[in-house]
């Protein structure tokens, strides 16, 4: 696919296509290279951890034996379903990354064109923010499915030991019982706080990366190259851990929720309704649950995304992003 020269001849302008498939396989790289997934499930089990729902609602949640921390957590699983069940979940994580990826970039880098960058060519940090929110927002919104079966599927061996039957047994049975039970609409069950909580996470990702990255290039001796984009990356991805730990915790709680034979919820009725009975019935805490594992994961993962992509940019020769 060729790129289209711009009138100023200055330097190519790529389809969004082709920034989508680069954007797409740095993801991959990044969910694959780097033995993190177990993180993301050990993070799911403890923010369903304790939760207060589904105490009121009878439904054994107090009578789960509790994790206490990240390691523990991790050696509990392998101990009582196995090692393999770490990776539980890990199909539909990298569907939904090449999906969630891709829309995001392509959509931030639309965006910033679209608002406009300063005489210095700096991007102005209110306009990251808007660009990276609503990137983040329409990337997730496009990738919910498949989070949502992620969730379920990473949920399974818990069920398995508390008694009760399997609801999904792979990813394709997962997208069937879904779409029978709740219609297409039921896809897209959570989809409110997992949007939130990707409009959080890249106000972290994207936005911190790309301010710092240019504040770096613009006021230090740094050059355009691996250790500018390590230093942004590793900012960005604790900045991301920490604005979209909270969100995430609800996303969880709704997408694992039962449901009733219409695909309704039956613990939460909203986002909102799901943050209060986290907070009143396990403090503000609980919101924080899985903090250590999401940073764990998030950091290497957004080290490794970031180098890959302005790495395949520079040789497929795209400018810098």
């Amino acid at each position: 696919m060729e790129p289209v020269q711009e009138e100023d001849n200055v330097r190519p302008r790529w389809p969004r296509l082709s920034k989508f498939i680069l954007s797409a396989c740095a993801a991959t790289v990044a969910e694959i290279v780097w033995v993190t997934f177990p993180l993301d499930l050990t993070k799911t089990r403890l923010q369903i951890q304790g939760e207060a729902a589904l105490r009121s609602h009878g439904s054994g949640g107090s009578g789960q034996a509790a994790y206490r921390g990240v390691l523990r957590t991790a050696v509990g699983i392998v101990r009582e379903e196995g090692p393999l069940k770490l990776w539980q979940g890990a199909t539909p994580a990298i569907y939904r990354h090449i999906v969630y990826s891709g829309v995001r970039m392509v959509a931030y880098e639309q965006l910033r064109d679209l608002l406009g960058r300063n005489e210095d060519a700096s991007f102005p940090l209110w306009k990251a923010v808007v660009g990276g929110m609503a990137a983040g927002a329409l990337g997730q919104f496009m990738a919910s499915p498949t989070d949502l079966v992620k969730v379920q599927m990473q949920m399974e061996g818990r069920r398995r030991l508390e008694g009760k039957p399997p609801r999904v047994h792979g990813v394709y049975h997962a997208f069937l019982k879904i779409i029978s039970e709740g219609g297409v609409r039921g896809l897209w069950a959570g989809w409110v706080p997992n949007v939130q909580r990707a409009a959080l996470v890249n106000l972290g990702d994207l936005t911190t990366y790309d301010t710092v990255k240019h504040f770096l290039l613009r006021n230090t001796s740094l050059e355009d190259n691996s250790l500018c984009h390590g230093l942004a990356s590793t900012c960005s991805g604790l900045v991301a851990a920490t604005m979209g730990t909270p969100a995430d915790v609800v996303k969880t709680r709704i997408m694992n929720q039962p449901t009733d034979s219409s695909g309704r919820g039956l613990l939460y009725k909203s986002s909102i309704d799901c943050l209060i009975q986290s907070v009143r019935g396990e403090g503000l805490k609980s919101l924080y649950k899985g903090f250590l594992p999401t940073w764990m994961r998030m950091a290497p993962w957004s080290m490794t995304f970031w180098l890959t992509f302005e790495q395949i940019r520079r040789a497929m020769g795209i400018s810098s992003f």
